[in-house]
């Protein structure tokens, strides 16, 4: 059967699943079968014995195709953050515009401007690249999450 992790207390080690069936299932860490805790909103495989869930598969979240690479987008980011142009890959057109026009009128205020979204591009390169690619995923590419 199929569901979603709604809650996880690491402590008392006990949990809910929502399943696909529309009942709801216990089940206790141990009959986890992932390198890492589950996680609210985890989507898992298991099956059922009465009111519990046992051997609980997490599944790993579908990438789409048009999905962004989190490489791609810190690498810009470090490099060429300042002129939003990781912003742009990333499809905030918006957010990307206004650090360019930041760093190219910053020159007028003499530069501090520009250097201060210079340290703010390259510190959101570093939080890409450190992400997991499904957190990356779901953080900047389907909650469309423009700022750090």
């Amino acid at each position: 059967m199929k569901g979603e992790v709604l809650e996880y207390d690491i402590d008392a080690d006990h949990g809910l699943i929502s399943a696909d069936d529309g009942n709801r299932y216990q089940f206790r860490g141990m009959d986890v079968r992932a390198d890492r805790p589950p996680r609210p909103g985890d989507r898992v495989d298991f099956q059922t014995e009465g009111n519990d869930a046992r051997e609980i598969y997490v599944q790993k979240p579908a990438v789409p195709a048009d999905g962004k690479n989190k490489i791609v987008a810190g690498l810009l980011a470090i490099f060429i953050g300042a002129l939003g142009i990781h912003k742009f890959y990333l499809g905030y057109s918006t957010a990307g515009i206004i650090m360019l026009a930041v760093f190219l009128l910053g020159w007028i205020a003499l530069g501090i401007p520009s250097i201060i979204i210079s340290i703010i591009a390259f510190i959101e390169g570093i939080i890409y690249l450190v992400k997991s690619d499904e957190e990356f995923h779901q953080r900047y590419v389907a909650n469309k999450r423009a700022w750090f």
